[in-house]
């Protein structure tokens, strides 16, 4: 996850509220440490004036997935960021696709 620039690493909700607002545009997006479920990541994504947070988990396997809609089909990934290219198309069970990642800022 380390490798993607839009991973912002241990930053909190509200962090990532305020830096997608600052985006303002449906579809931007980020990647943060979930902060309840040590060792997960959470995609933070703005759509309709709200955040929207999708855990990402790594499985014991080594692949990834990520919690969306109840009755969507559970999917697969063998890096995070296949993962995250595959849910840049639309309708793939999360509220609208990543368009804009929000990367982290130099530091």
């Amino acid at each position: 996850m380390e490798d993607l620039a839009e991973y912002h690493g241990p930053i909190s909700k509200s962090q990532a509220e305020e830096i997608l607002n600052e985006a303002g545009r449906d579809g931007s997006y980020l990647i943060r440490d979930s902060t309840s479920s040590e060792g997960s990541y959470c995609a933070c994504v703005l759509c309709d004036g709200w955040i929207y947070t999708y855990r990402i988990f790594q499985q014991k396997d080594g692949l990834w997935t990520i919690e969306m809609a109840p009755g969507t089909k559970e999917r697969l990934f063998r890096k995070a960021s296949n993962l995250i290219a595959a849910f840049k198309i639309p309708d793939q069970g999360i509220c609208v696709p990543l368009l804009y990642p929000v990367n982290k800022p130099n530091q």
